[in-house]
């Protein structure tokens, strides 16, 4: 396949309702096949000219990768992950067939699928790979804002004459472009906001391209309330019990009563229920991790040792992330033994947290199966960190209670210093 060039176009690109995904022809109308070479691969829209927010996917990013290095797995099903122990990163779409998921134990993805192919990720090839896809991203606008090595939101708006077209036509020629360079496929989603982006470039996958204008609430309405950003499985079951099922549902709702149940929480899903999103796409939001660690001036063997060095880094991550304003399902540990290899060990929550009290759970829980050994360090960190705002499920649950109060630390030790609340684990004989 080759990129079209813009002697290829029938229209002026700034100015179209469709497009087709194979020669790049423009038109002014919707068509259901593409005129100049009778392609069915078209994207039609009355505001495909005027949408300037896109999401980029791509499409089982490590999966896809193996694959493509591999070319013998490719019509085989494909799980990126660790051992039985372990839980799947992610799988091609032939393993998603049997039920295979992001996250599931090896175990049960093994007996769902018991002939796939299962690769420890290599994530040197994965950096590669996403520097290659997001360095051409970054050619048509500096406003991308990455969520992980494989997905971004990216603003064109003001882009259209320098780049020589409507945010979309530079959108379907750069998906052509990653395929042709990298081997790869990404799925994208065209809309009016962040929020919409995400949810158009889930519409069609893989090699997808999707478009959501102002029949989006139309669109949303009878989706699950769990399509919202935040809303997992806890607060789902929650709005659920309280006779929101439907994003429609909460459309409907009088944003009174939603405020009144869920506090400012319940003004943003009247927002996103409506389509609407204020968020900006912001290229300085470093989405993708954030960590603290400690090296120890003797080696560390026992438990409780372990346990006292891990429980202030803990604070420390949770403190920042509230000031932040992010929060995270993906929490990892970082130990260094004494010959200073490196063991990490990760583990997906149900739901985004930013308190030391589940950080240090989870860091605990990690860290046990690897006792036994003398350490000289220890990390906690949060990787694919969401906006604090995008997980409504902190206000209803264990986590909140803990939030609740772990903020107010954050008040008084802000006013009268670090030591001025101390917790019990963190005191030393």
């Amino acid at each position: 396949m080759a990129i079209a060039s813009r002697g290829r176009l029938g229209h002026n690109p700034l100015r179209m309702k469709s497009i087709c995904r194979d020669c790049l022809h423009t038109g002014d109308h919707k068509v259901d096949r593409c005129p100049a070479c009778d392609s069915r691969r078209i994207v039609g829209h009355d505001e495909l000219d005027r949408l300037t927010i896109a999401h980029l996917d791509c499409d089982a990013f490590y999966a896809s990768v193996e694959k493509r290095d591999r070319p013998e797995l490719r019509d085989r099903p494909v799980i990126v992950g660790g051992g039985k122990r372990g839980v799947v990163s992610t799988c091609c779409y032939i393993a998603r067939q049997y039920g295979v998921h992001s996250a599931m134990p090896m175990f049960k993805a093994l007996k769902a699928c018991p002939e796939a192919v299962v690769i420890k990720p290599d994530f040197r090839k994965y950096i590669a790979a996403s520097e290659a896809i997001f360095g051409a991203v970054g050619k048509l606008t500096p406003l991308v804002q990455t969520l992980s090595l494989d997905e971004a939101w990216i603003d064109l708006a003001g882009t259209e004459r320098l780049n020589g077209g409507a945010p979309a036509f530079q959108l379907i020629r750069l998906q052509q472009q990653i395929e042709i360079e990298t081997g790869l496929t990404v799925s994208i989603g065209l809309a009016p906001n962040r929020f919409l982006a995400k949810v158009a470039s889930e519409l069609d996958k893989p090699r997808g391209f999707s478009v959501l204008g102002s029949e989006a609430a139309a669109v949303l309405a009878p989706r699950p309330v769990g399509i919202l950003p935040g809303v997992g499985p806890v607060f789902r079951k929650t709005l659920q019990s309280d006779g929101y099922a439907t994003v429609g549902d909460l459309a409907a709702a009088e944003v009174r009563d939603l405020v009144k149940r869920y506090g400012e929480t319940g003004l943003r899903l009247h927002d996103l229920a409506h389509g609407r999103d204020a968020r900006r796409v912001n290229p300085d939001h470093d989405r993708k991790g954030m960590s603290a660690e400690t090296t120890f001036n003797e080696d560390l063997t026992s438990a409780a040792d372990l346990e006292a060095e891990l429980w202030p880094l803990c604070e420390k991550l949770a403190s920042k992330a509230r000031r932040d304003g992010v929060a995270s399902r993906v929490l990892v540990l970082k130990l260094r033994r004494t010959d200073f290899k490196i063991v990490t060990r990760r583990v997906s929550l149900p739901e985004p947290v930013q308190t030391a009290r589940a950080l240090f759970a989870a860091g605990r829980a990690l860290m046990a199966p690897e006792l036994g050994r003398p350490y000289r360090l220890v990390g906690i960190g949060m990787a694919e960190v969401v906006d604090a705002v995008d997980a409504p499920a902190l206000f209803e649950s264990t986590e909140a209670r803990v939030l609740k109060t772990e903020t107010a630390i954050d008040r008084l030790r802000a006013k009268f210093g670090d030591r001025a609340v101390v917790a019990g684990r963190a005191l030393k004989d």
